[in-house]
């Protein structure tokens, strides 16, 4: 006897009805796969969407940000869709800052604002909002992790010691810095964290190269600078080879009266009123210089990260350092509000110029060299600065004090914070 494998008949409408069914389950368990895989990516894919999150707090992962070329800040030739991590706004941020003058013992005091008794705090809670992407903010323990047996050095003048100050203080949310050198005038410094064995060290060279400096602890100076165009600072050079990681600048040293040697003899000056000396401007010796220090640093075969930094703009209103000059404003401006003073505008020029030759240079030598160009940036934070309080209530004794303002170096905490956002987004990706 044969046996019989199929099923008993059904009705037409029957089997209509069971086949309406199963379509239907089907359908339903492909729309589910496909959505519950949309927003999934393979590893290693940046999502090319942006946030729009106004306050995004820092990330636990170990994915970048979509990638950044900063050479991309100066070649005008960017995408209205790419990274700029210099092109941005500053956006309101309610949680502030991740330090304080109270968490932190390591701000100088003539940058603890808050400290010497700046009475507005709003310029305290603004954060950096590249345009096109997210710049996540920075993660101090991932940082260190990072840096794990490395060493940093900042190198240059009274900025990147307010710099070095910024970044320990936002380090030290996670290891406190053991304090290990500083020269006779407390300059030169160095750092170490030892759960990391992690250097950080800041060098004093405002000009980048040999100077003879005649000047009182105010910036007063008695003398024309003497400055040797031809030959590099060795109190940087020497200790170059031994760094992972540089940032050089200088900048607004270079508006100082000064006279000008190489071979041992003065070819010229800027503002030194001699009859046997011409008269060849801070330019001639900043292009000099940075030609010099840019070259050196392009040949050196260093196989670290190394970053020239633009020099930064003040905001001094109504005169400058030494005449009367002030800055009152408590809020950020608007891009174009506030225009790059003409000598600003000849440093960051220049500065511009010797990077691309250097790094034309240093892509065929193997030397990984970038631009930090803070420039615009800090353009529009003309509240960020001490201003008068530079000093430890410069008003308690007399409200009409008259006081020395600073709008060149910047409050602690304050907008030079966001540098080290943008620093650890390009480290990141350049890792």
């Amino acid at each position: 006897m044969k046996l019989n494998w199929r099923l008993p008949s059904r009705s037409k409408r029957g089997n209509a009805a069971v086949k309406l069914a199963v379509s239907m389950l089907l359908v339903g368990l492909a729309f589910r796969l496909l959505f519950s895989r949309s927003e999934e990516l393979p590893p290693g894919v940046a999502n090319p969407v942006a946030k729009k999150s106004v306050a995004a707090k820092p990330a636990e992962s170990d994915e970048a940000s979509p990638r950044f070329d900063p050479t991309s800040a100066e070649d005008g030739n960017a995408g209205a869709d790419e990274c700029d991590l210099f092109s941005g706004e500053w956006i309101p941020y309610r949680s502030g800052p991740v330090y304080t003058n109270q968490s932190c013992s390591l701000i100088e005091t003539h940058q603890n604002c808050m400290g010497n008794g700046r009475p507005d705090k709003g310029y305290l809670y603004w954060r950096w909002k590249p345009r096109n992407c997210e710049l996540p903010l920075f993660n101090g323990r991932r940082f260190l992790e990072l840096m794990r047996n490395k060493a940093w050095a900042l190198i240059g003048d009274s900025i990147s010691r307010n710099h070095v100050q910024s970044l320990l203080c936002m380090l030290s949310t996670v290891e406190q810095p053991i304090h290990v050198y500083h020269d006779e005038e407390y300059k030169s410094r160095r750092w170490h964290f030892p759960s990391y064995n992690f250097n950080i060290s800041v060098i004093w060279t405002p000009f980048l190269v040999k100077a003879a400096i005649f000047e009182d602890y105010n910036g007063v100076s008695t003398s024309a600078v003497k400055l040797h165009l031809d030959k590099l600072d060795t109190n940087w050079t020497s200790l170059y080879p031994n760094f992972d990681y540089m940032i050089i600048s200088t900048g607004k040293w270079f508006l100082k009266t000064a006279i000008y040697y190489e071979n041992g003899r003065a070819v010229g000056c800027h503002n030194c009123d001699k009859e046997d000396i011409p008269e060849v401007g801070f330019d001639f010796a900043y292009r000099k210089t940075l030609h010099n220090v840019m070259n050196f640093i392009a040949k050196s075969k260093h196989k670290g990260l190394l970053f020239l930094r633009t020099s930064t703009p003040d905001h001094f209103e109504n005169g400058e350092w030494h005449n009367g000059g002030t800055c009152r404003r408590t809020a950020p401006v608007k891009e174009g509000e506030i225009k790059l003073k003409d000598l600003n505008r000849i440093l960051r020029d220049i500065e511009l110029s010797e990077y691309e030759k250097a790094s034309a240079i240093a892509a065929k030598t193997g030397v990984n060299l970038k631009l930090l160009d803070f420039t615009n940036l800090l353009l529009t934070r003309p509240d960020g600065h001490p201003g008068p309080y530079r000093e430890i209530y410069p008003f308690a004794k007399d409200k009409n004090a008259k006081v020395q303002n600073d709008c060149l170096h910047w409050c602690l905490p304050g907008p030079i914070d966001a540098w080290n956002d943008v620093i650890m987004e390009i480290v990141m990706n350049a890792s």
